[in-house]
């Protein structure tokens, strides 16, 4: 018996690790991995999003969101709520956008998307500007893909001169 456990056990035999290793190899080897069309429409649908509100295009932005879209950003805990969220709709965001909130001259933009992961029907996304990051669910429907989720963080603005 060496560091408590007899040299049988499967914590102190390491002599199956290579057959584990090569079964998580073979795993991830025969997993499809996303088709280019796949993601060209994701990153679309990202850029959609982003693009969209940077134009003050609204239905460029309602295109890219589950009606049921649940968008939210953690606040912590306020007076009103323990662990707290702030929660849009996709109304509520095409509204902003409508309004030109985040309405900026193409010259400035400065915007990412990054696909994280895709699985058969889902993805995972992250989009950046200088002023948010959003982490993104989508879900394919048909052969279009929408944001269903999205968890987003706005950035600390500069401090005025």
């Amino acid at each position: 018996m060496e560091n408590g456990h007899k040299s049988g056990d499967a914590i102190a035999d390491f002599g199956s690790l290579p057959m584990l290793t090569t079964l998580l190899a073979l795993a991830a080897a025969t997993a499809p991995a996303a088709s280019s069309a796949d993601l060209a429409a994701i990153e679309a649908t990202c850029f959609d999003y982003v693009d969209g509100q940077l134009e003050g295009d609204p239905e460029r932005v309602r295109r890219a969101l589950h009606p049921d879209l649940a968008k939210r950003r953690v606040l912590g805990d306020t007076p009103d709520e323990r662990l707290g969220l702030q929660r849009m709709s996709r109304e509520e965001l095409v509204d902003l956008t409508r309004r030109g909130a985040l309405k900026t001259p193409k010259a400035e933009w400065n915007r990412s998307c990054k696909i994280l992961d895709v699985a058969g029907n889902t993805a995972a996304v992250r989009v950046e500007t200088p002023w948010f990051v959003d982490y993104f669910h989508m879900g394919k429907f048909g052969e279009r893909w929408i944001i269903v989720n999205a968890l987003w963080h706005m950035k600390p603005r500069p401090a005025a001169p």
